[in-house]
């Protein structure tokens, strides 16, 4: 026998069809039983009415537990109150397997009850439309670069030295008198592949072990990192706001259901994808927030509420550049005529969500690298192959790393980056 998926029923009207899936819901009359299904590819509400079927089978189905597992025949019907437009006439019912005591009854659940039963609660609608998008996303991404003649490239987890120090950082013992820590980043290696492949982008888990509880932070997140020789700071914010636009655009054109079932107002995202980002020079930035009774003084990083606040200061991404070289890290190009500011920018979503994309042209002079690297107080020969692409074949290069939990989190207007990855992992979650 062949199965259809619940997806797909919007285009199979007046078909009769076998779909497999899980019971997420059961309610009962007398003489009419109406079934929610899933199946992973949607939802879809099953009618099964008394006098339609045999006995036995009613009777049976009336007494299903939530997550019980079947196969359910019937004929595809519009239905023009349903999200997806149509509804089965359920015919026939085969239970695959029973469940009881199903623990996410359709009451209120607090979060920690959820996060500790999140192998089952990603079986729910809200986590359900998240990761649909989620995977949109990361399929945006790569779809992005590829069109873009941009090779994947695969930055190791594991890094030979704490290269800003071990605050951060998750050290792992591999013998008595070696230890590596989890990466932070693949950008240093990512430049080494845009000096061998022209333009790299990696794409791969990052660790940082801030002791932070924000809304903001998790342990393990997801990085988007391209590198690209002979680019430099102009291009560099161009190609992130050319990304951007397109990501926003394919997940509302694409994931219009999940972000509905969201309730995610799509038209706070419109305004994205017209591109044309705010660029504001730090010192701007500064202003706008003393402004705003937020006063930083001048060379300091922003805060969370900073960002908070530039962010909803516009109703789209807004970019922030020209920044102190003594707020940022070594490896960023300074400016000829002011060596105390760098080429690097932040890009910050609106509606409160923080920075989403940090990005800077390089240092591809050999002898500044090396200076920049005493001035931090950081072991050259830890870096000696990092100094090698500036002794072969240097030429200017630019990158940026996109965080794509945050991304993410911003566009279905989640409240906690723990709810857009599947297992998030905190410093008061590890479990499951």
């Amino acid at each position: 026998m062949s199965y259809s998926v619940i997806g797909d029923l919007p285009s199979r009207l007046g078909e009769r069809v076998t779909v497999t899936g899980w019971l997420t819901g059961l309610r009962s009359s007398g003489k009419i039983a109406f079934l929610q299904l899933r199946d992973g590819s949607g939802f879809v509400q099953g009618v099964l009415v008394k006098q339609e079927v045999e006995p036995s089978v009613f009777t049976s189905v009336r007494s299903l537990p939530q997550e019980s597992s079947v196969k359910v025949t019937g004929l595809v019907r519009e239905d023009v109150r349903s999200p997806s437009g149509v509804e089965l006439g359920v015919e026939m019912v085969e239970v695959v397997s029973l469940t009881s005591d199903y623990p996410i009854s359709p009451k209120e659940h607090g979060v920690d009850f959820l996060m500790d039963h999140r192998h089952l609660h990603l079986r729910h609608r809200a986590p359900w439309a998240i990761m649909r998008i989620r995977d949109e996303l990361a399929r945006g991404i790569t779809d992005f670069f590829s069109e873009r003649a941009f090779l994947r490239f695969d930055a190791p987890l594991f890094m030979p030295t704490a290269v800003e120090g071990t605050t951060n950082l998750f050290e792992i013992k591999l013998s008595e008198d070696e230890q590596a820590y989890l990466s932070q980043s693949g950008q240093l290696y990512a430049e080494a592949g845009a000096l061998a492949f022209g333009k790299v982008y990696t794409f791969g888990p990052t660790f940082r072990a801030e002791k932070s509880k924000t809304r903001r932070h998790l342990l393990e997140f997801w990085m988007v990192e391209p590198e690209v020789a002979f680019m430099e700071h102009r291009e560099n914010m161009e190609l992130q706001e050319q990304l951007l636009v397109y990501l926003v655009k394919r997940v509302v054109r694409e994931r219009g259901t999940e972000l509905a079932l969201l309730g995610r107002d799509v038209s706070k995202l419109e305004p994205t994808m017209q591109g044309d980002f705010p660029r504001l020079r730090y010192d701007d930035a500064l202003k706008l927030l003393a402004d705003k009774g937020l006063p930083l003084t001048w060379g300091e990083d922003l805060g969370a509420p900073h960002e908070t606040a530039l962010g909803e200061a516009f109703d789209r991404p807004v970019i922030i550049e020209a920044w102190p070289a003594q707020a940022k890290a070594f490896y960023m190009e300074p400016y000829p005529d002011d060596p105390t500011r760098v080429k690097c920018n932040d890009m910050i979503a609106p509606e409160g969500y923080g920075e989403i994309i940090g990005g800077s042209q390089r240092i591809h002079d050999y002898d500044l690298l090396v200076k920049r690297l005493e001035e931090h107080q950081l072991p050259k020969d830890a870096f000696a192959w990092y100094l090698d692409l500036r002794k072969f074949g240097s030429v200017p290069h630019a990158g940026f790393g996109l965080g794509f939990e945050r991304t993410l989190a911003w566009l279905v207007g989640a409240r906690h980056l723990r709810e857009v990855i599947p297992f998030p992992r905190m410093l008061t979650r590890l479990y499951p």
